[in-house]
Formats: structure tokens, C-alpha cells, sequence
């Protein structure tokens, strides 16, 4: 699709890739080391996705899990999340994964995780 940025990104951003999804460093990132999984059809949401582009997107976050891991021992943790459709936040309309490395002290209450992502219910009412 030619007004897409992931099909027409350049080739040198790929980190990792298998023949139905690529890996790329997030060009606005939350925390260092996060990163994108993009199937490389065109469809907007993960839910329009086949069996075998989940399968190879899950492949690509193990993958590229490893090698954050590997590469960087302040890494502890791990959010994964994708936005589906402009209420949820999704601003490129082409599938895609965040995997978001996460560290002790990167946010002062992480409980909660992604819950998160509508103000005030990532907290719990109990311990």
C-alpha cells in the first residue's frame, strides 16, 4: 500500500524477519529497546491476521525477546500489546506489535500494566 509507512519503510530498518512478518526498533519509544512486529501483509487489525501470520509474528517476539534479554541484563519484564482501531489508539493503520521492555523503577506504579492505558484503572482496589 503506498501511503502506508510499514510498506514502504526502508529495508535497513528490518532487525529480524521470517517470510511472513519483520522486526523493527519502535521510531518513538517508550522504553529503550522497544520494538515493533509487523506482519508484512496489509491488513489493519491482528484479528484479520491467518493462523500462519500469528504464528510468525509470535515467532518474531520470542526472537527478538532473546536478543533484548541477551543484550541487556537491566531488562526484567516485558509488556506486549497492540492498539485495534482509532478508540483503542491505533494511529497506523497496518497491523502491528509492540513488545516493550520493562525495567524495575521505569514507572513509579506498575501495577497494573496495561490496564493502564485508560486513566485511573491500573490500580487496584486490593493488595
Amino acid at each position: 500500500m503506498e501511503s502506508c509507512i510499514f510498506c514502504t519503510m526502508e529495508k535497513d530498518r528490518i532487525v529480524l524477519e521470517n517470510t511472513l512478518a519483520v522486526a523493527i526498533k519502535d521510531g518513538f519509544p517508550v522504553t529503550e529497546g522497544h520494538s515493533l512486529i509487523i506482519p508484512k501483509r496489509h491488513v489493519s487489525s491482528y484479528f484479520e491476521l491467518t493462523i500462519e501470520e500469528k504464528l510468525a509474528c509470535g515467532q518474531l517476539l520470542n526472537s527478538v525477546r532473546d536478543l533484548l534479554v541477551a543484550s541487556d541484563p537491566t531488562i526484567e519484564a516485558f509488556n506486549i500489546g497492540i492498539n485495534i482501531g482509532e478508540a483503542a489508539g491505533q494511529s497506523i493503520f497496518h497491523c502491528h506489535i509492540h513488545l516493550i521492555p520493562r525495567r524495575s523503577g521505569d514507572t513509579e506504579h506498575p501495577r497494573g500494566g496495561i490496564r493502564h492505558v485508560i486513566p485511573h484503572k491500573g490500580c487496584y482496589p486490593f493488595s
